[in-house]
């Protein structure tokens, strides 16, 4: 099983380049971008230039896109634009002042801008939000799962265009069968933000064979191996579970053999850190790799 999911996240069978990537993976966590490109260097793509959209999409958070995958915003923004309405509305951005707020947003956004300009555009236009509050981060996310805006590869915020066919949860729940399985409908729940409610009667999808090799594969914070699943025990022994994920959603880097973590990694400077959880195979190459990325002369240690 978990061979088969090393091969699906693309882990023991490295992508040509950022579009067969993501047509295998369907998407990258992209909260940090630093640690997307780790995630990309992990399954043999070092650029990530080509057709991308940075945006909120799967359970609310930010991830990089296929433009092709677009449609996904529409399945899933209708979720959670209702699941953040009560706290919109703590913070005063009432349902009329979003809607207000969306043709103001297209109206000014005619370049990248970050977050402070926005908010100062939209005030000489009638849109006026307390930029020491929480509210322009919750009326941006609310933008975003309504399909105006999307982040850059930076700090900026620009316009979004979502040029793709509608397409529904039986669609999303075969990309992640094809990037995460073997998986459960509670794994895609987990995934995905969706209510279970709406995932009733999911078509059962077929994963490609796979055996054990040998692959060793040095991951970055946030990785997707292991957020695409609810259930992480088959891939992280609950016993090291807090070295890994440490609240918040927040994972450690760790190294991951034939699809088991068996340690957890830090950098400093050009020196890497590495505490393993038992016996470990030559890391070495991995090492030197994820060096050469870097653009550093990579120093193992043991912790």
């Amino acid at each position: 099983m978990l061979a088969r999911r090393m091969r699906a996240q693309r882990l023991s069978h490295p992508a040509k380049n950022v579009t067969d990537l993501l047509k295998s993976v369907f998407a990258l966590q992209a909260q940090d971008m630093s640690a997307a490109r780790l995630a990309a260097r992990a399954r043999g793509v070092r650029s990530l230039d080509g057709p991308l959209v940075r945006t909120w999409a799967m359970r609310g958070t930010l991830h990089l896109l296929h433009e092709d995958d677009l449609w996904v915003v529409n399945l899933l923004g209708p979720t959670f634009i209702a699941a953040g309405r009560r706290r919109r509305e703590q913070l005063g951005l009432t349902d009329e002042l979003c809607e207000r707020a969306l043709p103001a947003l297209r109206e000014v956004l005619t370049e990248p801008l970050e977050r402070a300009e926005i908010v100062n555009r939209l005030a000489e236009v009638g849109i006026t939000l307390d930029p020491k509050s929480q509210a322009p981060a919750h009326l941006l996310a609310f933008a975003a799962n309504s399909g105006v805006l999307c982040r850059g590869l930076d700090d900026t915020y620009r316009l979004l265009r979502i040029d793709c066919e509608p397409r529904g949860v039986d669609e999303l729940w075969r990309r992640y069968r094809r990037a995460y399985g073997p998986a459960t409908p509670d794994d895609f729940a987990g995934w995905s933000g969706l209510p279970k409610r709406q995932l009733k009667d999911l078509p059962d999808v077929e994963g490609e064979p796979a055996e054990p090799d040998g692959t060793v594969r040095m991951l970055g914070h946030f990785d997707t191996y292991l957020l695409g699943y609810r259930d992480r025990s088959a891939a992280l022994a609950p016993e090291h579970a807090p070295l890994v994920q440490t609240g918040g959603g927040f994972l450690t880097p760790h190294v991951v053999v034939d699809g088991r973590v068996v340690a957890v990694w830090r950098r400093d400077g050009a020196q890497i850190a590495v505490h393993p959880f038992g016996a470990l195979p030559d890391i070495a190459d991995e090492v030197a790799d994820l060096g050469r990325f870097l653009d550093l002369d990579a120093r193992l240690t043991w912790v």
